[in-house]
């Protein structure tokens, strides 16, 4: 049986005379584009129950050149818009929102910021046995030195070695994820760093997931491959846990915004995730 708190976002489940509380907000995730549906498809998997709103900022992609000034402003749009739709927490699903705007801005809102860099850094040092780890990101990211710095706080022995991927972003968006200039982009990227001796490579930008098979396959099996994704919605769980805000029954629901071309976001994203997503809003957020 649920019981309506009014006002709130909350039910109240009754199990054999025992309440139990049941928050069913929905969860804020926002990136650039589609790299943020890597942490939808995790989020669907891990807590099924969860609903969410997703905000991809097609209309100022690419990340990796803009400023921080840019990017901050952006973030904050994004951030009013969802706390509008009443969000209990937010998912900074951006490799380059997490490493440049993040940290500025975590402490700004009453709801619960989560990034990808901090999780993703936790995972790689956990995942590498030679202490020598790979990190592959939009040029805004590596220039932050976000990875290396977060990694070096949790094992200042591990080497980093960082590269700027810039034409991965463009090619998912546009739905390309194999191929002959798919390939020659991830020989590019990827040699560099293996020369490095790396055990463990990063996809420090949501987007890089879905280029997963030919960059596994070209790494070798010498290489673990680390996916922020799964690792960022693990601690969301453990975080709506501790705050007592888990939706507790039923099942989720999903909203897909764009602020730029919705027909294109609804065509590579089918691609990406199938029918989970069903159509793709456009919403203006310019000031």
């Amino acid at each position: 049986m649920l019981i309506k708190y009014l006002g709130t976002g909350h039910t109240y489940e009754q199990k054999i005379g025992v309440f139990f509380l049941s928050d069913t907000r929905p969860i804020g995730i926002f990136d650039s584009g589609v790299g943020g549906l890597t942490v939808v498809k995790s989020l669907v998997e891990q807590l099924p129950r969860e609903s969410f709103i997703y905000f991809g900022d097609t209309a100022h992609l690419p990340y990796g050149n803009k400023s921080r000034e840019q990017l901050c402003q952006y973030a904050r749009n994004i951030i009013a818009f969802l706390l509008d739709n009443d969000v209990k927490a937010i998912v900074v699903a951006c490799g380059t929102h997490s490493s440049i705007t993040l940290p500025e801005i975590e402490d700004d809102y009453p709801v619960p910021l989560l990034g990808v860099v901090k999780p993703g850094a936790r995972a790689a040092v956990r995942t590498s046995r030679n202490k020598k780890i790979g990190i592959i990101a939009t040029q805004a990211s590596v220039n932050s030195g976000s990875y290396s710095k977060s990694i070096s706080a949790i094992d200042g022995d591990c080497q980093v070695f960082a590269n700027a991927c810039p034409r991965f972003v463009p090619l998912v968006e546009s739905g390309q994820l194999a191929g002959a200039e798919v390939e020659e982009a991830v020989q590019e990227y990827i040699d560099p760093l293996l020369e490095k001796g790396i055990d463990t490579l990063v996809l420090g930008c949501t987007h890089y997931p879905f280029l997963l098979p030919i960059l596994k396959k070209h790494a070798g099996t010498s290489v673990r491959l680390v996916d922020p994704a799964s690792e960022t919605v693990e601690e969301l769980k453990t975080l709506l846990t501790q705050e007592q805000i888990l939706n507790g029954s039923g099942k989720g629901a999903g909203r897909f915004l764009v602020s730029g071309n919705d027909q294109s976001f609804y065509k590579v994203g089918s691609l990406l995730l199938g029918n989970l997503i069903h159509n793709a809003e456009k919403v203006n957020l310019a000031k």
